[in-house]
C-alpha cells in the first residue's frame, strides 16, 4: 500500500510545520494508524492516528514532535465538538541509548470545564479569544517532562487548547484568534499547541479496503476497473494534534540517534462515586501506541 502526506502548513502555521527530518537526519514522513485495531476503534479519544518527529525548519536547534488522536472527526459535528480525554494520558516517548525503553517523556493531561451550566452549547455567541465568555466548553492542559532514570519532572500547566472551528458567525478570524493564540512558548526551546487540525495524512481508504484496490492500477487487478486517480479518504476531517517543540539537548545524551513513540495510558482502575461520577485511580495502562507507519496497534 502507498500513501503519502498532504502538506502539513495548515496543521500549526505558528510552530512552522514542513518536511520531516530528526536530528539532521533524513526519515520518512509516512505514518497512519486510522482505526486498524478493533478495540481502539472503539475508543476514538485514546486513538493514536499519526506521529511525526523532524528538525524544526525554522530553528535547527529545535525538533518538533507531533502526535494525533481522534480519526475521522467531523469538523461540524455539533452541539458535542470533539476533545481530547480527561481521563486519558497522552505522552511521547523517548529512548536515547538504543535500549528500546523510554528514558525520557512528555505527557499531556487534560481537564475540560463546562463555564455555563444552564446550557448545552459549546459557545453562546462569536469566540473571538481563548478567554472570550462566549466560548463554554473549555480545555486546558498540563506538559510534563520526566526524566525517567531519576525520577525528576517539570510541568508546565494551565495551557488552553484551541477550541473547535465551529463557523464564521461563531469563531470568525479563526486562525489568527484561536488557532495561533493557541501556540505556547514555554521558555528554554519549548513550544507546545494542542487541539483540532485537519487530518495532514493522504490515503485512498474507499478503494484500499475494497479488496486491496488502488486506482491508478484498477486495470492489474483480479478484477479490473477503469483506471482513475487516487482519492483522498481523509480529506475533510479533522484530527485533535498535540505538538512539542523541544531543545535538541533535552532528547538525545551520547548518541544523537534517537527512538520516538507515542502512547495514550489509562488508570487500571476505575470507581463510581456516591455523586454519579467516576474516580480513575491506579497505575497507568498503555491504552494505544504508535511508532511505525501503518503498523496494527
Amino acid at each position: 500500500m502507498s500513501s503519502k502526506p498532504r502538506s502539513m502548513r495548515r496543521l500549526v502555521p505558528a510552530i512552522g510545520l514542513s518536511g520531516a527530518l530528526c536530528l539532521g537526519l533524513l526519515g520518512s514522513a509516512a505514518a497512519s494508524s486510522h482505526r486498524e485495531a478493533p478495540l481502539i476503534a472503539e475508543d476514538p479519544v485514546a486513538d493514536l492516528t499519526d506521529l511525526y518527529a523532524f528538525v524544526t525548519p525554522n530553528d535547527s536547534n529545535t525538533v518538533t514532535l507531533i502526535m494525533n488522536a481522534i480519526p475521522f472527526e467531523k469538523p461540524d459535528g455539533g452541539p458535542n465538538f470533539y476533545r481530547f480525554g480527561d481521563d486519558v494520558m497522552y505522552a511521547f516517548n523517548i529512548d536515547n541509548n538504543g535500549d528500546a525503553h523510554a528514558d525520557k517523556q512528555f505527557s499531556f493531561r487534560f481537564s475540560t470545564n463546562a463555564e455555563n451550566d444552564a446550557t448545552f452549547l459549546y459557545n453562546t455567541g462569536p469566540v473571538r479569544s481563548l478567554s472570550d465568555p462566549n466560548l463554554n466548553l473549555r480545555q486546558i492542559y498540563t506538559v510534563t517532562e520526566t526524566d525517567l532514570h531519576t525520577g525528576k519532572k517539570w510541568s508546565w500547566g494551565n495551557n488552553p487548547v484551541a477550541p473547535a472551528n465551529i463557523g464564521p458567525r461563531s469563531t470568525p478570524d479563526y486562525d489568527k484568534n484561536l488557532g495561533t493564540a493557541a501556540v505556547r512558548d514555554l521558555g528554554y526551546g519549548y513550544k507546545t499547541f494542542a487541539g483540532p487540525r485537519d487530518d495532514p495524512f493522504f490515503a485512498d481508504l474507499g478503494s484500499i479496503f475494497d479488496l486491496g484496490g488502488l486506482r491508478p492500477l484498477n486495470q492489474a487487478h483480479l478484477i479490473p476497473l477503469p483506471t482513475d486517480k487516487g482519492k483522498d479518504g481523509l480529506a475533510g476531517y479533522n484530527v485533535h494534534s498535540i505538538v512539542l517543540q523541544v531543545p535538541k539537548s533535552a532528547l538525545v545524551a551520547d548518541d544523537p540517534t534517537v527512538g520516538i513513540w507515542a502512547t495514550t495510558s489509562r488508570r487500571s482502575e476505575r470507581v463510581l462515586r456516591g455523586d454519579g461520577t467516576l474516580n480513575n485511580r491506579g497505575k497507568w495502562v498503555q491504552v494505544s501506541r504508535l511508532g511505525m507507519p501503518l503498523v496494527n496497534e
